[in-house]
């Protein structure tokens, strides 16, 4: 976590260090890496985050000046009459006065206040890493989002050729009059909608670079191409180590574990309402009607027991109480959802592992159909309705491959951002 707050911190220091030229350049390939660390350099998200990190150290240090003497310099002017009210004796009266407090004992009021605040700080920076993790998640799915609507653009213009080629052969086949002519009228209406959704796949896939940008936090990044690693790869964990590190990693329940612990030092906060509190002041000072004035110094201890407050401690006290109780309930709550998102992840990756070999037999079988479907129709034995249904198949039976090992590739992702460790291939 501490090299990732170092490395965004630099965003905030030099906030106009870089522009979406400088990161990305034009025409440049990059790698989910690469895509990642630039993310976490440009991300508003993060920006916020640190932002909010540095607020709470801010307020840990607010909260040790008692810790500390109070220093306070004051001067006084007046001018005043005596009781007759004759302004003709009119008197001035000068003065300046050093002040110093110190806190000398509050029962442990200032040490849990101090408490409080850096368990909020153990907060901010258990957020600060769930939000670098869901960034990380983000770009990770749009990156695999991008992949998928490239190569279903890849298979629909590989689909408007065939139904090119077989609107040539049948037009061929009509002119020496060996096929009727709605061999040619099916041809091209199957070209039409071959065209049709391949404007869609194009759409798709214009949609999917704006979509990686704004994950990327560029979203006025130049042209350029990413690695195309949408293949599968064996993601070796079981679920009970998935659910157990879970428990052990996810930032959100850090976070909220921290502000529980911060709950708890805020009853004990409030509690110290029903306590005295000692402190000790002294005063060094100059005051007279003409200069130079007269010197004078006290010195003392000032010990303040409440007697009543109007019951404010008492609520104090039982509201920390019941925030208390409201922040143990979400940590319940948080751990079954925890559970729940483990065990879909899990499921989701194993599902998409197993469509991926049946894809891949039913991509060679398509094939195999579509090349018999080719030559009977090139031999004259078949029709236009056979070699429509399947070239059809084929584009469908390679797009559900495409969809199998994106889904295979994000259930990964989703389980990693599920445990809280997100093990992208060379990310460090």
């Amino acid at each position: 976590m501490n090299k990732v707050f170092l490395s965004t911190l630099l965003l905030i220091i030099f906030p106009f260090i870089s522009s979406a030229e400088d990161i990305i350049k034009h025409g440049e390939t990059l790698t989910l890496k690469q895509c990642i660390q630039i993310s976490l350099k440009m991300h508003p998200d993060i920006t916020a985050a640190i932002s909010t990190v540095n607020s709470s150290k801010s307020r840990v240090g607010q909260s040790k000046a008692d810790y500390y003497p109070q220093l306070d310099l004051s001067s006084d002017y007046r001018k005043y009459s005596s009781s007759s009210g004759n302004t003709e004796h009119a008197l001035d009266e000068y003065s300046g006065i050093v002040t110093l407090k110190q806190n000398i004992y509050d029962f442990g009021k200032t040490t849990a206040q101090v408490d409080v605040h850096k368990f909020n700080l153990d907060s901010s920076f258990s957020d600060l890493d769930n939000v670098r993790k869901n960034i990380i998640f983000n770009v990770t799915q749009a990156y695999y989002t991008l992949l998928k609507a490239g190569r279903d653009r890849d298979v629909a213009i590989e689909a408007v050729k065939q139904f090119t080629h077989h609107l040539e052969l049948a037009k061929g086949f009509y002119e020496v009059g060996i096929k009727p002519k709605i061999d040619v009228t099916k041809a091209e209406v199957d070209l039409s909608n071959a065209k049709l959704n391949m404007i869609k796949a194009e759409n798709a896939l214009r949609i999917a670079k704006a979509s990686l940008n704004n994950a990327l936090g560029v979203p006025y990044a130049p042209v350029y191409k990413i690695e195309d690693n949408l293949s599968f790869s064996e993601y070796g964990i079981t679920f009970e180590d998935a659910f157990r590190n879970a428990y052990e990693n996810r930032p959100d329940l850090k976070s909220l574990i921290a502000k529980k612990n911060a709950a708890k030092s805020s009853i004990e906060v409030a509690k110290k309402g029903y306590y005295p509190t000692l402190s000790g002041n002294a005063e060094y000072g100059w005051t007279g009607e003409k200069f130079p004035l007269e010197k004078g110094w006290t010195l003392g201890a000032t010990i303040s027991f409440p007697i009543f407050s109007g019951f404010l401690t008492k609520y104090q006290v039982e509201e920390a109480k019941e925030n208390l109780k409201t922040l143990q309930a979400n940590e319940e709550s948080l751990r079954q959802d925890i559970f729940l998102e483990v065990q879909k992840a899990f499921l989701n990756s194993q599902e998409a592992k197993d469509r991926i070999s049946a894809a891949e037999i039913t991509v060679k079988q398509a094939e195999e159909n579509l090349e018999l479907a080719k030559g009977r129709y090139a031999a004259g034995v078949g029709n236009p309705i056979e070699v429509t249904d399947a070239l059809v198949a084929y584009s469908n039976a390679k797009t559900s491959y495409i969809q199998a090992l994106y889904d295979h590739k994000v259930a990964q992702a989703s389980l990693e951002k599920a445990i809280g460790v997100l093990r992208v291939k060379n990310e460090e």
